[in-house]
């Protein structure tokens, strides 16, 4: 009997997603559990596998449809089956030439996705599409005698566009679509300054004992990162004060008796917060290795629901954009986050000595209306005592 596939709920704050493409034809068979369409949800780009076997007698949705969960995208049944009474006038996919995510990254490189040759059904402009044109243009060098020519032209047209009483505004804008991850962020974010009394704490770190302590693992063969270090004495220092590792409700103040730590992923097209769970029962090997891990299926779009849900606190790290220092905005409904800048050579005072050591800021952002100063304070300062001395 044939059976309506609805589109799933793949998160809590999930309710809608983007089909991205279907990974079947039209008639093609496929057993439940196998992969039967791509979608962008709220957080990331996912392969949904089909609910049901048999044959998949119609797409109702068609890619680049944004659809709200719940709603039918499509029929699966044995052939030849009549599902007539399954349809209805609303169930022919929209006519669409190109998907979201293609026009903006058209848009990005100045291509008129138009021109471009679709790989998706019915002749659909997909990203890869866009992405594999821009690799086909071929850029001219320019060569340094050339500069000063160009330049000259440059200022004869500014000045001919002055004449004529035009403004550099006159030169256009880009517009770049929200994409479901960006829409996400920018309300959380938003959301968590509205709702959150948040404060700020900071602190400089002598990273020292943690250089040496990565150097000698290295010389074993044991890869860490610094960031893996910080994750691994943040854990430690969250058993300690339960007052940070906790998160606000109506009925009161939840204090988390286990540490779920999330750390900061940049994606192209947003933020994504991976979960190390149970971070404080693990190692530093362990957390090394399942932080690189999720950071990896988080950049290739495979992190399952659970390992970005569930979180107790966050570290956040920009270190390796050559940031000194920054403040963190709470990822909800935790009580704080960690951000980490730079670790940088600086002259530090030593035993009434200026000598030079590997410093870094960590700022500690906290909900007033969880926790008060002084313990935020302690906790910072407990961070920063456990990275001080390996």
């Amino acid at each position: 009997m044939a059976e309506i596939i609805i589109m799933p709920k793949q998160g809590l704050q999930m309710t809608e997603g983007i089909i991205i493409k279907w990974l079947i034809d039209e008639g093609d068979s496929i057993s439940e559990g196998e992969d039967l369409f791509e979608v962008e949800t709220d957080k990331l780009t996912m392969n949904i596998p089909a609910a049901a076997s048999g044959k998949l007698l119609k797409i109702l949705r068609a890619p680049g449809d944004t659809v709200p969960v719940a709603e039918p995208i499509a029929i699966i049944g044995e052939e030849g089956e009549d599902i007539s009474g399954l349809l209805n006038d609303n169930s022919k996919p929209a006519v669409i030439y190109a998907t979201p995510r293609a026009k903006a990254a058209a848009k990005l490189r100045g291509i008129d996705y138009r021109e471009v040759a679709g790989s998706g059904p019915d002749g659909l402009v997909i990203e890869n599409d866009i992405l594999k044109a821009a690799a086909q243009n071929v850029s001219i060098p320019v060569r340094r005698d050339t500069i000063p020519a160009r330049e000259e032209a440059t200022r004869e047209q500014r000045d001919a566009n002055r004449e004529r009483g035009e403004s550099p505004c006159d030169r256009g804008e880009t517009l770049v679509p929200l994409t479901g991850m960006r829409r996400t962020v920018a309300t959380r974010m938003k959301s968590s300054l509205n709702e959150m009394a948040q404060l700020y704490h900071s602190v400089t770190v002598d990273m020292t004992e943690a250089a040496l302590m990565r150097e000698s693992l290295k010389n074993t063969g044991r890869k860490v990162s610094y960031n893996d270090i910080i994750l691994w004495r943040t854990a430690k220092a969250l058993t300690e004060f339960p007052v940070i590792n906790a998160i606000w409700s109506d009925k009161g103040i939840i204090q988390k008796n286990y540490v779920n730590l999330g750390f900061a992923v940049a994606l192209d097209e947003g933020l994504i917060v991976p979960v190390i769970k149970d971070a404080d029962l693990l190692t530093l090997q362990e957390i090394a290795a399942c932080s690189a891990g999720l950071a990896d299926k988080a950049k290739h779009n495979k992190l399952a629901r659970d390992e970005y849900t569930g979180g107790t606190f966050t570290v956040t790290n920009l270190g390796m954009f050559d940031i000194d220092c920054f403040t963190a905005i709470i990822n909800p409904p935790e009580a704080g986050i960690l951000a980490v800048g730079k670790i940088a050579k600086q002259p530090a005072v030593v035993d009434d000595e200026i000598v030079v050591r590997p410093l870094m800021q960590l700022s500690l952002t906290y909900d007033h209306r969880i926790v008060d100063g002084a313990p935020a304070a302690q906790f910072l300062r407990r961070v920063k005592e456990l990275l001080e001395n390996l």
